[in-house]
């Protein structure tokens, strides 16, 4: 089993931050949005994986390396996005024949990994969504297999949304399928996209399988972003090395998720705070936020706000949204 992870994207709803940082990289809970994928998938046995990256894609390589040495990784540049399809047609040569998996770099999800490894079938994860014209809808028999698939359909006739993660037993038919959508341009809103790809192989033949997940996760932007870091560190708690670390003056509030290296004096933290390495705090408060590493924060109170890496604020504030390499002062 390999696993394909299209990150090309440029993550243009949460800029500025993304001007910097892939989408992928960006700091949730502890951890980020790609580790939170990759450690998913070798939790449950998958050794070697694709990835498709294209924005800022030298910081995923260096990061996947750094962080996963272990991995047997590729990397596949696409420089001109053409939508999830041509992401995954552009790992091909690497596939073979070999059965896939398939999880888009933005997608966290709770879900039985092995159920989806270890199918018969190829498997289509799924949620049900109150709004579905907004995503890719499943439409699912008594049997729980699919019969179509159709990318934000005005109308749509199921309420069961794909949530970016598929299992591909028969990728000798997903490359016919691929070839097949290139050659007659089916696109939507100008995009090459799975869901067309997918739909092809149902219709010769293919069987899929749907699978729920337990949870869905929106990391698409800066509130559903903040909104995620709080439910994820509610849920799995945070990460506070209180032993091995003296925090001077300092009051934390769970759920609070603190890196390693932090300097942290005179504050009052959380809820629903995570705070990447070798940050420094002082004389503040911060609560329903994420701060970046190798910030500094002196004299602020931050409520529902996202601070990217190596910035520097002091002064009072209440809430703020800035990318890398900002200085603020309100002194």
């Amino acid at each position: 089993m390999k696993a394909i992870i299209p990150v090309a994207g440029a993550g243009a709803k949460l800029r500025p931050h993304t001007y910097t940082q892939p989408k992928a990289l960006m700091p949730i809970a502890g951890t980020t949005i790609l580790s939170y994928i990759i450690n998913q998938l070798t939790n449950a046995g998958v050794k070697e994986f694709i990835f498709v990256v294209g924005y800022l894609g030298e910081k995923i390589h260096e990061y996947v390396d750094n962080t996963f040495p272990e991995l047997e990784a590729h990397f596949i540049y696409q420089n001109n996005r053409q939508g999830t399809a041509h992401a995954v047609k552009l790992g091909q040569t690497l596939l073979e024949t070999d059965e896939i998996i398939v999880v888009f770099g933005d997608t966290i999800c709770e879900y039985d990994v092995s159920e989806i490894i270890n199918s018969p079938y190829n498997v289509v994860a799924v949620k049900k969504v109150d709004n579905p014209r907004l995503f890719g809808v499943a439409e699912i028999n008594n049997d729980g297999f699919i019969e179509s698939v159709v990318e934000k359909p005005a109308i749509p006739k199921s309420n069961m949304a794909m949530v970016g993660i598929y299992k591909i037993k028969d990728t000798h038919l997903l490359f016919d399928a691929l070839q097949h959508i290139f050659k007659e341009k089916i696109t939507f809103n100008g995009d090459y996209n799975l869901t067309d790809a997918l739909m092809s192989m149902i219709q010769k033949g293919a069987k899929f399988k749907a699978v729920k997940v337990n949870t869905w996760y929106d990391c698409g932007n800066f509130e559903t972003l903040l909104e995620t870091n709080a439910t994820l560190l509610k849920k799995h708690g945070g990460n506070v090395d209180e032993q091995n670390h003296y925090y001077e003056n300092t009051i934390i509030i769970p759920p609070v998720s603190i890196a390693e290296g932090c300097n942290i004096r005179n504050c009052i933290l959380g809820p629903n705070v995570a705070i990447g390495v070798q940050t420094n705090i002082n004389m503040s408060i911060v609560k329903n936020s994420i701060i970046g590493s190798y910030t500094t924060l002196n004299d602020v109170v931050l409520n529902h706000s996202l601070i990217g890496s190596d910035a520097n604020v002091k002064g009072m504030c209440r809430n703020l949204n800035i990318g890398d390499n900002t200085e603020i002062n309100f002194g």
